[in-house]
């Protein structure tokens, strides 16, 4: 099957928007459009001209502002209504003036739609679909037909699905999309009816699929398999209730375990990136889990795993994550051991495989700070600090010895509370004290810091605090730390990670602080070869 016979189609700014929480401007559509076009997907449907006005000024910006090199531009619109013919429709009109090639219309295929929702007689909907169509042919489009609650229609009354679908085709439409609107079908039927309809009409099909029990990629694939050559889904599955097919994932099935050109060559790297660009635009981050795309969709963690991906990595991943623009990643606890340290040793760019008892040495050291409180899935850089430390005390993880610190919070009558900081720290000999106020004590002692050292070490002048997040470990007793923070800092190239745990979250936070003030001067080059920004650079990147 080449690409002139797979339409592969994104309703991410029409359906995918009616998901709840998501809501897009004509500038974030257009954005989007760019990102699905950049991708390679074959047709975007950009919303419904006519019924909305947003999209209505999305179509009107589109024909001067949207250069698509391999996307085709689709409106979206219903047949006409019940007794007014195609031409005196004012949304039908619409559909012509938003000037797209390719148009497509939905079109009820269940009788008690028909007649409950529309309140006309299932001839009338065959006539609408049939008038609609050709009207819109003869003036020089495309037409995709969506035929809503096809499987629950197939079901209820199979004979006058199949005449929609008729209907549709004999007018012009050029191929007829079948719709598992309430997401309620599961694979093996879909897979027959997909069959059935195409045994019974030879008219080309199409599969639009929701996630309502959790199937709508299998359903999709399954269709596929029963002679569907036209797909549709949304970016990370965005959608009403449940969401919709997940177009990422289709696009890496279809390639990569089926062999169906949905994309042009070369642009499945661009997967990751693309669904990032997408989910920046949207504010919508996919799951961590998700596949092919998510950050932990080849992340490793047991050791058993990472015993095994050191011999051959194909042996607990089942594509290479490069495929789809994706890395592989290892997560050091103490669920692993020397294995989990090699590989996130090797991942982070140092060679340890002279250093067995080294290696050794930091696998205790990590299960021991775990169970201390500690945590390292989420704190590389922590992590690495560990690992130079254990390397080599010749290539220089600065000392720095805390003499100072004080936190207090006030609130004066009638004001919000207020924190200051005092700190006094030899770093490497050196002796500097600072004080620092804010909102809160986590800022008053990042300024603290920032007043003691910045003036003795100009690089620090570009670390800064992105985040943090605060989680208490289980049990705090028996020498166990009663808090954890996980911080992230950027030094103006790279995300810094770092975890600190202690009696209270102020103390915990000065902890994961000072790693990031370590890990900023301590000497970039690396024991055992490498540049040291590598890794956390690609970690910037969302690698």
């Amino acid at each position: 099957m080449g690409m002139q016979d797979f339409q592969f189609y994104d309703t991410t700014l029409r359906d995918g928007t009616q998901q709840e929480g998501l809501v897009l401007s004509v500038d974030d559509k257009l954005a989007v459009a760019r990102c699905l076009d950049r991708l390679g997907v074959g047709f975007v449907e950009g919303g419904w001209p006519g019924a909305v006005p947003k999209d209505t000024e999305f179509f009107r910006r589109a024909a001067t502002e949207l250069s698509l090199a391999n996307a085709v531009l689709v409106a979206f619109g219903a047949t006409r209504r019940p007794g007014t013919s195609a031409s005196a429709d004012p949304q039908v009109r619409a559909l012509l003036t938003a000037g797209t090639e390719v148009v497509t219309l939905v079109a009820k295929s269940h009788p008690r739609h028909v007649e409950l929702a529309l309140r006309t007689t299932l001839a009338e909907n065959l006539a609408a679909i049939g008038s609609t169509v050709r009207h819109l042919v003869h003036a020089g489009r495309r037409v995709f037909l969506d035929a809503e609650h096809f499987f629950d229609g197939h079901r209820a009354n199979r004979d006058y699905a199949l005449e929609v679908v008729r209907t549709a085709a004999e007018a012009g439409a050029e191929t007829v999309v079948l719709c598992d609107t309430n997401g309620g079908s599961l694979p093996d039927e879909v897979g027959e009816v997909v069959a059935d309809t195409l045994r019974s009409t030879g008219v080309p099909l199409g599969i639009h699929c929701h996630d309502d029990c959790g199937c709508a990629v299998a359903n999709t694939m399954a269709a596929v398999a029963s002679g569907a050559r036209h797909v549709q889904g949304t970016v990370h599955g965005y959608g009403e209730r449940c969401g919709n097919a997940n177009l990422l994932t289709l696009a890496a099935n279809l390639i990569l375990k089926c062999g169906v050109p949905a994309l042009p060559p070369g642009r499945l790297d661009d997967l990751a990136a693309v669904g990032r660009a997408v989910a920046e635009i949207t504010g919508r981050s996919p799951a961590a889990g998700a596949p092919y795309v998510g950050r932990s969709a080849f992340t490793h963690k047991g050791g058993l795993h990472a015993s095994a991906l050191r011999v051959d990595s194909d042996l607990y991943q089942h594509i290479d994550p490069a495929d789809v623009g994706n890395a592989m990643r290892t997560l050091v606890s103490d669920m692993g051991g020397r294995s989990s340290v090699l590989l996130k040793a090797r991942e982070l760019g140092y060679d340890v495989a002279t250093a067995p008892e080294a290696v050794a040495r930091l696998a205790t050291k990590v299960k021991e700070l775990e169970h201390r409180g500690h945590s390292y899935e989420s704190a590389d850089t922590s992590f690495e600090l560990l690992l130079r430390e254990e390397l080599s005390a010749n290539h220089g993880v600065p000392s720095v010895d805390v003499l100072l610190r004080r936190v207090e919070t006030r609130a004066d009558c009638g004001s919000l509370p207020r924190s200051s900081a005092s700190v006094r720290l030899r770093v490497n000999g050196v002796q500097a004290e600072g004080d620092g106020s804010g909102d809160s004590p986590v800022d008053a002692l990042d300024r603290a810091v920032h007043q003691a050292l910045d003036p003795w070490f100009p690089q620090l002048r570009r670390l800064r605090l992105a985040e943090y997040q605060v989680r208490l470990p289980a049990g705090g007793s028996g020498g166990r730390a009663t808090a954890r923070v996980l911080a992230s800092f950027t030094d103006g190239r790279a995300r810094l990670n770092t975890v600190g745990v202690d009696g209270d979250t102020d103390a915990a936070f000065f902890h994961a602080l000072l790693d990031a003030v370590r890990y900023v001067l301590t000497p970039v080059g690396r024991p055992g070869g490498g540049v040291r920004a590598s890794r956390q650079e690609s970690a910037a990147a969302g690698h």
